[in-house]
């Protein structure tokens, strides 16, 4: 099975206003809910390609109420831990000639919340996938990451991480089986700006160097580049479209990249499956769809 983990899961709140004026009544011309958290974009678009996955985190309050109901709607399943005080986030999204956002805070976790989150976990066995993604709310430790890999140690369990900067490099002493930063992060970790595939493969090297196994990197226009823990390295070509939405991308590659390395074990069709979604989504209102990831899919062949 797949388990994603949502921190500070959210509904979005996403409006369209033509142009927006500042402290002016501004009519929205489209809006929509959506359910947001980078693990939970991950369950959907694992969903959406036919593979069943478990989405943990915490909910509070009648937006969690509405998230745990919501999730059930996009075909998969929940096991969030309820918490006590506060609520679930609304964010708003604001797109306009410019796009804003303001986001909630959350709900209070304590550390009786974490406990419960790891009695879950603690029930994972080898051959289960585990994908940590996004940041961490203030309300945690900054290190929870590090415990929750920690815990996974020796059981057979392939870890995904999708995080930046130090929340990466701090798990890297686990051996996540597959992490994705951008070309912009990685270059951040060390301190430089890549100008060249060359450097971008040469640092992906150094984070498996301390510990990654397989180091997926999405270029934006670039297309996407995979260095195995074989020491291959494959390159992807980017998809082409119209681009419509950037929130989500990253997530929906991440999920790609499981479904297509779960089905096959071929880091190729992993790579190719794992670019078609990022594009599918890029180039949607909200989470790519079947048919759109496929249609892309092929047309990077």
């Amino acid at each position: 099975m797949i388990y994603t983990v949502t921190f500070n899961p959210a509904l979005d709140y996403v409006v369209r206003v033509d142009k927006f004026v500042a402290g002016a009544v501004n009519r929205t011309v489209a809006e929509n809910i959506y359910y947001g958290g980078k693990g939970i974009n991950v369950s959907a678009v694992l969903a959406n390609l036919g593979y069943p996955s478990v989405a943990l985190g915490f909910v509070a309050g009648f937006t969690g109420d509405e998230i745990e109901r919501g999730v059930k709607t996009l075909g998969f399943s929940s096991d969030f831990i309820r918490v006590k005080k506060g609520m679930s986030r609304i964010n708003v999204k604001l797109k306009s000639d410019q796009e804003s956002e303001i986001n909630g805070m959350g709900p209070k976790i304590t550390e009786e919340d974490v406990e419960a989150l790891f009695a879950k976990l603690e029930k994972l066995v080898p051959g289960d996938v585990l994908v940590l993604s996004g940041s961490i709310p203030a309300a945690l430790d900054s290190r929870i990451y590090e415990e929750i890999l920690a815990s996974m140690e020796g059981k057979g369990i392939r870890a995904a991480v999708d995080a930046e900067k130090e929340l990466l490099l701090n798990v890297l002493k686990y051996h996540p089986f597959l992490i994705k930063p951008n070309n912009h992060e990685l270059g951040e970790m060390f301190g430089t700006v890549l100008k060249s595939e060359e450097e971008i493969v040469s640092h992906a090297k150094r984070l498996q160097q301390l510990g990654a196994r397989n180091v997926l990197v999405s270029m934006a226009g670039d297309g996407s580049l995979l260095v195995t823990e074989e020491g291959e390295v494959h390159h992807m070509g980017v998809a082409q479209g119209t681009i419509k939405n950037s929130v989500g991308a990253g997530d929906s590659m991440v999920a790609g990249f499981l479904a297509g390395f779960l089905e096959n074990g071929d880091y190729t069709h992993a790579l190719r499956l794992g670019t078609a979604a990022g594009g599918a989504t890029a180039f949607s209102d909200g989470l790519g769809t079947k048919d759109e990831i496929w249609r892309l899919y092929r047309l990077l062949g």
